[in-house]
């Protein structure tokens, strides 16, 4: 996916609203679309965790990969693929803004959960699969979520 493509995207994916009853609708249907991929399911605030779910065939690793990513997303406010894709078009690696690869990585998986009006509220996370297919599970997850 090119950045164009991926600002497109994010910009049509906004809740009307965002909780914890929320956070856990949304985490039981990525966990449901996940079902029979080994990922690990991630859905938190800056400050606490919503939800977490390691099914089947997942590792402790992928744990670890979801809270860079997430990190990254909360970070720029932007997916973690987004980030990735504008770092790799500009040949700059996360550590020229700063950011340890032990805290951040930019590769898809994160998507930050908009609420309109308000902003960025919590970031929903997958980890198992190549970054593309991470990306597209949650933003799959989050469209569910919207539609209701």
């Amino acid at each position: 996916m090119n950045t164009g493509d991926l600002e497109a995207e994010y910009a049509g994916l906004e809740l009307d609203g965002f909780d914890e009853a929320a956070a856990w609708r949304l985490g039981l249907i990525l966990v449901e679309l996940g079902q029979g991929k080994p990922v690990v399911i991630d859905i938190r605030t800056a400050d606490r965790t919503l939800f977490h779910a390691a099914l089947p065939g997942s590792a402790p690793l992928n744990d670890l990969w979801a809270r860079r990513k997430s990190n990254t997303a909360l970070m720029f406010q932007l997916p973690s693929l987004l980030v990735a894709a504008r770092n790799k078009a500009k040949g700059e690696p996360l550590d020229k803004h700063g950011l340890s690869g032990a805290d951040f990585a930019d590769s898809g998986g994160a998507v930050p959960i908009r609420v309109r009006g308000v902003g960025v509220v919590a970031v929903a996370t997958v980890s198992g699969l190549p970054q593309v297919e991470d990306h597209k599970l949650v933003v799959q997850g989050l469209r569910a979520l919207a539609a209701g």
